[in-house]
């Protein structure tokens, strides 16, 4: 295809903006303390009076879930090139070398492989700072070659969700992708492999209503608005008020949409026993 360039080089963790206000100290948006910057790394940016997760970027997602903060990146010179020469408001074109230059990142989609308390496994996170996460062909391409790699090398699959759905300057070929990576789940479970979706706040739009639910288990963080379209759309669409808590992690889970709501502090090892249970080698292991 025209739309990307293909490489594939092996890093370690890099660094890259957070999602946490830069400075000495910060202020939660839930209860608002006042919190040491340094106490919040050390716990992951997870407020430590009121629980409020900060958002994550990409790089230091991966770095919270990876042994020793190394993995090894795959197909990293993907990037798009405007296959529509798509305009709105301004040329995505622009867009694009804004993101790239604000996250240090060629598109919304970071894939490494390592292992995670000692299981080895793919996890491709989304880069909320990269057009709002936005799911494109280059996002499809990487998700469907990470689904590949772990095929191959006969691993679980996580994919953390962190969008505002399908990039729709790319149009038709963005929601192309939702079928395209979820054909790519189909091998996986007929593989007998297992693929553990974490919804994180947002998860909307194309995303919800492909891959990020056809998780053998389907894990969200706390708070995590998830759903297709936004609350505020659903309300001026049905002239309704909805419920409380209307679309967030404890909500779904109590109607069965997920498995688990799992504080980010506990959810390295929780997924590790989520990949021993469904892995390859599960029976082996029970015996």
């Amino acid at each position: 295809m025209a739309w990307f360039k293909k490489t594939r080089k092996p890093i370690e963790a890099s660094t890259a903006p957070s999602r946490v206000p830069e400075g000495l100290w910060v202020k939660c948006p839930d209860c608002e303390a006042t919190i040491y910057t340094k106490d919040l790394v050390e716990t992951l940016s997870v407020c430590p009076k009121c629980a409020h997760h900060f958002r994550l970027t990409a790089t230091e997602r991966l770095k919270s879930l990876f042994d020793h903060e190394h993995w090894i990146e795959h197909d990293a010179g993907l990037a798009s090139n405007d296959p529509l020469s798509f305009t709105d408001t301004k040329p995505y074109a622009a867009r694009l070398a804004a993101s790239r230059k604000s996250t240090g990142m060629k598109d919304a989609l970071l894939v490494g492989a390592g292992s995670i308390d000692g299981v080895p496994a793919v996890v491709a996170a989304m880069e909320y700072g990269f057009i709002g996460g936005s799911m494109g062909v280059v996002m499809g391409e990487k998700l469907v070659r990470a689904i590949e790699h772990a095929l191959d090398r006969r691993i679980g699959v996580i994919i953390v969700s962190c969008s505002g759905g399908a990039r729709m300057m790319e149009g038709a070929l963005s929601l192309m992708q939702m079928a395209k990576v979820s054909a790519a789940l189909a091998r996986l479970d007929r593989a007998q492999l297992p693929f553990i979706s974490l919804l994180t706040d947002p998860t909307t739009g194309g995303v919800t209503a492909s891959f990020a639910m056809l998780g053998d288990f389907i894990v969200a963080e706390p708070k995590a608005l998830i759903g297709f379209a936004g609350p505020r759309i659903i309300e001026q669409t049905i002239r309704q008020k909805l419920p409380p808590g209307f679309q967030r992690s404890e909500f779904l889970l109590e109607r069965g949409m997920l498995d688990l709501v799992v504080d980010r502090r506990e959810l390295k090892a929780t997924l590790a026993r989520l990949l021993r249970f469904m892995g390859p080698d599960a029976t082996a292991a029970a015996r």
